[in-house]
């Protein structure tokens, strides 16, 4: 199983480094003799490679800046367990996402976490839809997803209030409690002896003295034989911290949520989908039926202000300034601004747009079903040209692995990526 990866640019080695860079490998592979590796970030990816090294005999070391885990995407997204159907045959993504589904299930079921495997419908609303569904139906086959096509009356037998012509089936998506499964993760990691750090930002990364690398969190300087990369909003910037010229940069998109209000909830009795529109980089606003009952409303997509800006109000000039000096920001926007970009904002700013979004799902959600219920914020790796990183990223130096692309479904596969990560310090 290959992710894209990359061999960074970097500041030259010296052969001290290049053999601590050998003795960590073959100390890893060897798995008898303890190696510090450093993960920076507290999200699920980075607990779940600071657990996947802690099995296999490392010593890990996890420093997250903020003071509680899981505080940015893992602590902000929809809690959908995917199946794997959205993404290119053959893709890290698609691949994955299939095996994911499963390990994340049966994580959760062993460590008693909630989840549910419940399955979900993308409806096509009408028949000029119905030739991109059924590519998805063929993708799903490609990706061995369990996922079937079902008719109208088919679809109503599953969600009464439904608008469709036709519908995909899809049955191993679930939902699931993904900062329980971080919750979970720091439980096993502690039992191991593992070192997790809330609090602690790394403040500066370079090569150690004796091989290795050294971190600076702004009370101590930290020693390890390697670094691992899971920072998120940050990765781009931490992988600059480390030396590196990483070929993508992260431009931060907000996703906004509504939910149905508690007299409205029986509208809805699962996940609904919209039929994705193949030339748009989102999947669009659909209906999630949550672990207690409730029931989430989207995400929109527009431009954060802020890496970790979760309303509109919370703006960085910095942040911003970045956004405005990368070329493929411009070249993004001017491909996507009008109309789809306007279209996120309004639906962003006006309640009634967002309700008839759903509507188009399920006719009888409107303006008054329906209310605020905070936001997340997607890290994208974006390059130069304007195009979005579509599959997973990760590109690599001596003694580190940067993780620079890894929005959804990075959730559901994290204990997969987890794998591919550790197998690179490794190689």
């Amino acid at each position: 199983m290959r992710l894209p990866l990359r061999r960074a640019k970097s500041k030259p080695s010296t052969p001290s480094h290049d053999q601590a860079n050998q003795r960590l490998r073959a100390a890893l592979t060897l798995g008898d003799v303890a190696q510090r590796v450093v993960v920076i970030g507290g999200g699920i990816l980075g607990l779940a490679v600071a657990w996947e090294l802690t099995r296999r005999g490392a010593e890990a070391v996890v420093l997250e800046k903020e003071d509680h885990w899981a505080a940015h995407q893992t602590g902000h997204n929809s809690n959908v367990v995917h199946a794997g159907l959205y993404y290119k045959p053959g893709s890290a993504k698609a691949r994955m996402s299939v095996a994911g589904n499963g390990s994340i299930v049966d994580f959760a079921r062993e460590n008693g976490v909630g989840v549910e495997v419940c399955g979900k419908l993308v409806v096509a609303t009408d028949e000029s839809e119905l030739p991109a569904l059924h590519v998805l139906a063929e993708r799903a086959v490609a990706n061995g997803v369990p996922a079937k096509l079902i008719s109208r009356a088919q679809a109503l037998d599953y969600e009464p209030e439904v608008s469709c012509v036709q519908a995909l089936r899809v049955e191993s998506t679930g939902i699931i409690d993904f900062p329980g499964v971080c919750t979970a993760l720091v439980g096993l990691l502690t039992e191991k002896g593992a070192e997790l750090r809330l609090g602690t930002p790394a403040l500066g990364i370079r090569p150690g003295r004796g091989g290795g690398v050294e971190i600076a969190t702004g009370h101590e300087v930290l020693k390890a034989d390697a670094l691992v990369n899971c920072a998120g909003l940050q990765s781009d910037r931490i992988a600059e911290l480390a030396g590196l010229t990483p070929r993508a940069r992260i431009v931060p998109f907000r996703g906004e949520y509504y939910e149905l209000k508690p007299e409205r909830r029986h509208l809805v009795r699962g996940l609904i989908y919209p039929v994705p529109d193949p030339t748009l980089p989102f999947l669009g606003v659909h209906l999630t039926r949550m672990l207690d009952g409730s029931v989430h409303a989207g995400p929109n997509a527009v431009l954060a202000l802020r890496r970790e800006g979760y309303r509109w109000r919370d703006i960085s000039p910095a942040d911003l300034a970045d956004v405005a000096r990368f070329p493929g920001a411009w070249r993004l926007a001017r491909k996507y601004a009008y109309p789809t970009g306007l279209e996120e904002v309004l639906r962003s700013l006006s309640t009634s747009r967002f309700a008839a979004s759903l509507a188009r799902l399920v006719p009888a959600v409107g303006p008054d079903d329906i209310e605020r219920h905070g936001s997340g914020v997607r890290a994208q790796a974006l390059y130069p040209d304007g195009s979005l990183v579509q599959d997973f990223l990760i590109e690599t130096a001596p003694n580190q692995v940067h993780v620079l692309n890894a929005p959804s479904p990075a959730a559901t596969c994290a204990l997969e990526i987890a794998k591919h990560v550790v197998n690179e310090v490794r190689a």
